[in-house]
């Protein structure tokens, strides 16, 4: 038996291997405390059954995401499928018969580089696309911008996978961006008439290359880092947050995922101090709008709301609603089923997070 994390974004430690039983490790991210992110490949002899368990489960920074959580595994790399997993004795167990002698296991269907580097250099071949390289990370990787339509027009900006173990945030930025590269398609001609979209897929392609759950290069949670970020500990939101004052910002969608809650929801800026009517507005009538079109996103489960002049400005879409006074939304996904619409066979897949990107883009067409 072999288990190898050696590649794009892998992470595990290996405790045990012994008879058809491996104990292991979730790695916490690079220069940080985080963990909860693991991805790996095992080889064994196939037509057996073999027993996982993550011993550290328990010390992980989300104890509560791993219940009713079931790991995602595949055997090509593409089909991404739910094996029976449970959370007990403080440990995440799970079991699995070999139909092939190698598969992976992950925490969620991965995004790899390779893939984020194909979106972006296939984009810039659309007529209505250009590519621009903002700065580089932490490690020094590019910071990538898809620049999509006319830039004399209002600028809506899209960032996703701050936090780079949340790979359904850049799986919805690909639907987003096929989306409105489709030139067949009557809503995206008509969205690019009056406004011009600056998506960032990758936020954090440090840390999604090295396994991080949370953190950048440095150790920084990106999220936290809007209101002073730094060239030396979050380069990344420091240079997207120089351009968009270039540009100026619409709307603004920040695409995540939530290790714990089952469900598709929004948070808002409710807590902004600048917070007016006219912005509540703008968030109700996306929620709505949202909800007709995609049964995936619902409101009735999400985050407490900030209580009025209390939110916290360190996080992305608080800081660009306060300084731009727009549309500023935080999206999130599961890493478990949609409790709602439930999946036996995939959960919360690469699939759904794809196509919610497109819905998402009709909604703001309807709201804007």
């Amino acid at each position: 038996m072999y288990v190898n994390k050696n590649f794009d974004a892998g992470n595990i430690e290996v405790v045990q291997i012994k008879d058809s039983s491996v104990i292991l490790n979730i790695s916490a991210d690079t220069n940080s405390e985080f963990k909860q992110w693991f991805y790996f490949q095992f080889h064994a002899e196939a037509g057996k059954k073999y027993h996982f368990e993550i011993a550290n489960a328990a010390n992980c920074s989300y104890e509560k995401g791993w219940e009713n959580y079931q790991v995602v595994a595949s055997y090509d790399g593409d089909y991404w499928f739910r094996v029976d997993t449970q959370y007990e004795a403080k440990k995440l167990i799970f079991s699995h018969e070999l139909s092939h002698n190698s598969i992976y296991f992950a925490y969620f269907a991965p995004y790899s580089y390779q893939r984020h580097q194909q979106l972006i250099h296939n984009a810039q071949l659309s007529e209505t696309c250009t590519h621009s390289v903002l700065g580089t990370t932490v490690d020094g990787r590019n910071i990538d911008l898809l620049v999509i339509g006319d830039t004399s027009n209002k600028a809506v900006w899209i960032t996703a996978r701050q936090h780079p173990g949340e790979t359904m945030a850049e799986w919805c930025a690909e639907g987003i961006v096929e989306s409105l590269l489709d030139t067949d398609s009557a809503l995206s001609l008509t969205l690019l008439k009056d406004y011009c979209f600056y998506v960032v897929p990758n936020m954090n392609p440090d840390g999604s290359v090295h396994g991080n759950l949370r953190s950048n290069f440095a150790g920084a949670n990106l999220n936290r880092e809007w209101l002073e970020p730094s060239l030396e500990h979050s380069p990344e939101v420091y240079h997207v947050r120089r351009m968009m004052k270039q540009t100026g910002v619409a709307a603004y969608l920040d695409l995540h995922g939530d290790e714990g809650l089952p469900y598709v929801f929004m948070a808002g800026n409710e807590g902004n101090p600048s917070y007016s009517n006219s912005i509540a507005q703008l968030e109700q009538n996306f929620s709505n709008n949202l909800m007709v079109i995609n049964p995936d996103f619902q409101s009735e489960f999400g985050y407490p709301k900030d209580e009025p002049g209390k939110a916290d400005l360190r996080i992305a879409s608080n800081w660009v609603g306060e300084e731009f006074k727009c549309l500023a939304l935080t999206i999130e996904m599961p890493f478990k089923d949609n409790a709602n619409i439930p999946n036996k066979e995939m959960g919360w897949s690469a699939e759904r997070s794809y196509l919610l990107g497109t819905s998402l883009l009709t909604a703001l067409y309807q709201t804007l």
